[in-house]
């Protein structure tokens, strides 16, 4: 290779790490996501504003980790299925809840189904062994962490065997409406893409951001820090 090749070569290389950096440093929240965090916002306040209603304050205030997906969208024709991103935060040893990341839930189901409709989640993680699935590349609901639909109320009295066991407790809310749902066989992974865009472009590790607690919230998602803060500051 002549000189004025090997030079053009470094030239070539130089602006792509300048256009990767460049990239990076500027990567920042879609409106889309912008959008569904303030959906998580959302959801989360009308949750515990509703105590007769909503999630029991025992259970928040024991719970490991808290998982806001709203606008869950469900679809059947025969085939059916459901998709949708949110946001998790755990607490932190200290007090107080992690910096948040992004995730995706999908599944899907086969039998006699039409029609479609749009939900709102929220998955209640009660231990360390849901929290280590968070840590996974990705986990399936009901077969490899235990998860059952949640009570729903003021108190905790109506729990069952399954409720007080479960990794994970799951609540929908429909038309206004906050309920238990059981949603095995649903996939659970970090949203990479989305994650990117909320951490400067950097490919950023669920433990180091869940467990770690080596991340500085991002000021988008401050908003659904507050509303955790504001309803469980520490856990009991």
């Amino acid at each position: 290779m002549t000189d004025n090749r090997k030079a053009q070569r470094r030239r070539t290389i130089s602006l792509l790490c300048i256009f990767v950096l460049f990239f990076c440093i500027n990567a920042k929240l879609s409106k889309t996501e912008q959008k569904r965090v303030e959906s998580a916002v959302d959801v989360l306040s009308e949750l515990m504003s509703t105590p007769d209603k909503g999630l029991p304050t025992e259970i928040f205030d024991k719970c490991q980790c808290i998982a806001v997906i709203p606008s869950v969208k469900k679809a059947a024709f025969v085939f059916g299925g459901q998709y949708g991103k949110g946001l998790v935060s755990c607490r932190r040893s200290e007090g107080g809840w992690t910096a948040p990341l992004f995730f995706s839930l999908s599944g899907g189901s086969f039998g006699l189904q039409i029609g479609g409709q749009s939900i709102d989640l929220v998955l209640v993680i009660m231990n360390k062994r849901g929290v280590d699935h968070l840590l996974q590349d990705k986990f399936t609901l009901g077969a490899d962490a235990s998860v059952a639909a949640g009570p729903v109320g003021r108190t905790a009295k109506a729990e069952t065997d399954a409720q007080l066991n479960a990794e994970i407790l799951a609540y929908s809310r429909t038309q206004g409406v906050f309920a238990g749902i059981s949603l095995s066989g649903n996939v659970l992974k970090p949203d990479k893409e989305a994650n990117r865009g909320l951490y400067a472009g950097r490919d950023v590790a669920p433990k180091s951001v869940l467990v770690e607690g080596k991340e500085q919230t991002p000021p988008e998602t401050e908003k659904f820090i507050n509303v955790l803060l504001k309803y469980s500051p520490v856990k009991s």
